[in-house]
């Protein structure tokens, strides 16, 4: 054993380790869905950059400046539409209960369809497929805020994007 291995063993005898539980991710329950609106707007976002892109020419640097280009924002429409889908089973498993799952009987249908959407997003370059991604998440949200018995507002989002989010009404 090296002195390493038993500094690490002299500590854990200090200071034993003691089992924790919670019943979510996030123990200190703090839930919001939007992340999950920002991740989807911004996969909207890059499918913007990604038409607007000018076509290279045929030099060889205007090709390697839009394969940079284009490589960034399929890397990071990627990235998000996996962090949308991430949030959203969040909300999900860990959030909603079976008391919301009366008051809200499409949730398990629309949580299903919206994963299924976050993949399609990353499999293809479907604007409508990302519109209705943001819908999708913009009514869990309202649900979401609803379950915890707040009134909500769709407003536009303020960004180069457009889309809405769905925001609590401060009472």
């Amino acid at each position: 054993m090296n002195l390493g291995d038993r500094a690490l063993a002299a500590f854990e005898r200090i200071f034993p380790a003691e089992e924790a539980s919670a019943h979510c991710d996030i123990p200190c329950a703090i839930y919001d869905p939007h992340a999950a609106q920002v991740a989807a707007l911004t996969v909207i976002r890059m499918y913007q950059l990604m038409k607007d892109l000018p076509d290279p020419g045929n030099d060889a640097e205007s090709r390697a400046k839009y394969v940079n280009s284009m490589t960034r924002y399929v890397t990071v429409k990627e990235e998000h539409a996996q962090l949308c889908k991430e949030q959203v089973l969040i909300l999900w498993t860990d959030y909603f209960k079976p008391e919301h799952l009366e008051k809200f009987p499409e949730l398990h249908d629309t949580v299903w369809q919206t994963t299924k959407l976050c993949s399609k997003v990353k499999q293809t370059i479907d604007m409508q497929a990302a519109q209705q991604l943001l819908d999708s998440v913009n009514r869990i949200a309202e649900w979401f805020w609803q379950s915890k018995g707040q009134q909500t507002r769709r407003q536009p989002s303020m960004q180069q994007a457009g889309g809405e989010f769905v925001s609590p009404v401060a009472q």
